[in-house]
């Protein structure tokens, strides 16, 4: 099924469909599913940049000094790939 819409309309449609899911209660409930699914079509979210490859431990990561730089290494890793939900 292909809808011709013009940009106006498709613009209202993507306000209100984003209304309903926005402000739903329960976002997660599957009558919610079908407006986001929808809503992705008309306005597809831009691919996200790949992760970085995780690096080789080194054999300088061995010991309590080495334990500390793993943490370290992944706390920097995680704190770049964090995900802000407004």
């Amino acid at each position: 099924m292909e809808l011709k819409l013009t940009d106006e309309q498709a613009a209202a449609l993507v306000r209100e469909l984003n209304n309903i899911v926005q402000n739903d209660r329960y976002p997660l409930s599957p009558r919610i599913v079908t407006p986001k699914e929808i809503l992705g079509l008309l306005r597809p979210e831009p691919e996200r940049a790949a992760a970085a490859a995780p690096t080789d431990l080194s054999a300088s990561d061995q010991g309590a000094d080495g334990a500390h730089a793993a943490v370290r290494r992944l706390n920097q890793c995680s704190a770049v790939n964090t995900l802000t939900v407004s």
